[in-house]
């Protein structure tokens, strides 16, 4: 019998077994460690760290009592706890579940029926048998989850009431022989019908007793047939709910499908508006920056014709400015060489140069430039022509005058007055000026009186002046 109750423990908690082992791994924080579960004749113990949260049920054929303890891990305590001390089969353990869902389970077989009492005792759920064992059974439901305390008991059946019975008539054969056995000297007769009377009322006593067993294996036969059908309608009903999951999962595939395509259609729908209200405003935007585009050229156009206009004035502006201070600037250098002539016919002068006039065409020449350049040791001043050309060189009193025969001078820009009064060199001045008889006269004023030198070089006539003494 023992072999069987194990193997239906076996069929019962193989499938926590590796969850145990888990739920065993992981106990801590606020689990409830179960550290303990001793058994002392009928009474079980189960310790742990903190007050049990338990619930309970029973199992028959064999006789078991199941304790779930909420919140719990087991640490150091073994899974099969083999007993047989007559009352209790073995003890079997298992945990499933992880953190706060942890469940510890105590399995206790019975080799028979009892009824239990469960007490909790501060940390500690002790397991007793009610009547050192009568032919009580424990049933579902049992004491109400996280009291502490429960009894995990069921109202007497057919089987209680017989067990009862054949301990009454235990008791009153007992007392039936006790009173034979005082009697038996006084009646001997009376003591063999006593003794025949008792014999046959325990054989009654049997048989009720038989009897109810029976009557028990059929309510038990009767439990499990209703178990099975129910277990059987359950599954029926698990599968309905399936198919009913499944069919409702179809629906809900199709109707998102649906909705998709139909979400799919209408963004299509949307993008298409966007395109064409996008092209609308581009054919708008366009107009709009070829308005902008033909105004703004309008715009530069007007503004660049009074540009134009403004620079013509400033241009007609300037020439005049420019006619002004040149017919000054003759007049000045009018006024100059007529002083200068003055002080040159008061002063020795240098005997006029004259260039070689060999291979000089009797086209008319153009002075091109006239420039100052200064060397270390001397000061030059040249004037350049389109050809060779004639020239005549006179000294005047801190003067002297070039004079470019058959010339005349190309840009108004070569007529103005160069400025060298800042360099250190006896040329205070440049001026280049149109002269009568279709000459150039290039006037140069010294600081003081220096000596020069006079070179035409192709198309280049340079006159270089000694730097003065530094004093």
């Amino acid at each position: 019998m023992k072999a069987s109750v194990f193997a239906l423990l076996a069929c019962v908690l193989v499938p926590v077994l590796v969850l145990a082992q888990e739920g065993q791994a992981q106990a801590q924080g606020n689990l409830n460690t179960i550290t303990s579960v001793s058994v002392r004749g009928g009474t079980v113990e189960i310790v742990g760290t903190k007050k049990p949260n338990f619930t309970t049920f029973t199992m028959t054929d064999p006789p078991r009592l199941v304790i779930d303890i909420s919140e719990a891990v087991f640490s150091g305590v073994k899974e099969d706890l083999p007993v047989g001390n007559g009352t209790i089969t073995g003890v079997r353990t298992a945990s499933y579940g992880s953190d706060e869902s942890a469940i510890a389970r105590v399995l206790i077989g019975y080799e028979r029926e009892v009824e239990t009492d469960i007490q909790a005792t501060g940390n500690s759920l002790v397991v007793n048998v009610v009547g050192g064992g009568g032919a009580a059974v424990a049933a579902r439901p049992a004491a109400p989850a996280g009291t502490g305390t429960g009894t995990a008991t069921t109202p007497g059946g057919t089987a209680e009431q017989a067990a009862v019975a054949a301990q009454a008539d235990q008791k009153q054969q007992e007392r039936a022989a006790a009173e034979a056995t005082a009697a038996a000297q006084a009646d001997q007769k009376q003591q063999e019908r006593a003794a025949a009377q008792a014999a046959a009322e325990a054989q009654a006593a049997a048989e009720a007793q038989r009897q109810a067993q029976a009557r028990a294996e059929a309510d038990r036969k009767a439990q499990e047939e209703s178990a099975r059908l129910a277990a059987q309608q359950a599954e029926q009903q698990r599968l309905q709910q399936d198919r009913a999951a499944k069919e409702a999962a179809a629906a809900a595939e199709k109707q998102r499908r649906e909705d998709e395509a139909r979400a799919a259609a209408e963004e299509k729908k949307r993008q298409q508006a966007e395109a064409q209200v996008a092209a609308a405003a581009s054919a708008e935007e366009k107009k709009r920056l070829a308005a902008e585009e033909k105004a703004r050229r309008e715009a530069a156009a007007q503004a660049a014709a009074e540009e134009k206009k403004r620079l013509a004035a400033e241009s007609r502006a300037r020439q005049q400015d420019e006619a002004r201070a040149a017919s000054e600037e003759r007049k000045r250098q009018q006024e100059e060489a007529r002083q200068s002539r003055l002080a040159q016919a008061e002063t020795p002068r240098r005997a006029p140069e004259q260039g070689d006039g060999a291979g000089v065409s009797s086209r008319r020449k153009t002075m091109m430039l006239v420039g100052f350049k200064q060397e270390p040791t001397a000061s030059r001043v040249f004037v350049r022509t389109n050809e060779p050309v004639r020239y005549t060189v006179t000294e005047g009193n801190k003067q002297v005058v070039l004079e470019l025969e058959n010339t005349g001078i190309s840009e108004s820009n070569n007529t103005r007055s160069l400025d060298t009064s800042f360099f250190d060199t006896a040329v205070a001045s440049v001026d280049a000026d149109a002269g009568p008889s279709r000459t150039v006269r290039v006037a140069i004023k010294l600081k003081e009186q220096v000596s020069y030198q006079t070179r035409q070089d192709g198309n280049e006539v340079s006159i270089e002046f000694q730097r003065p003494a530094r004093r």
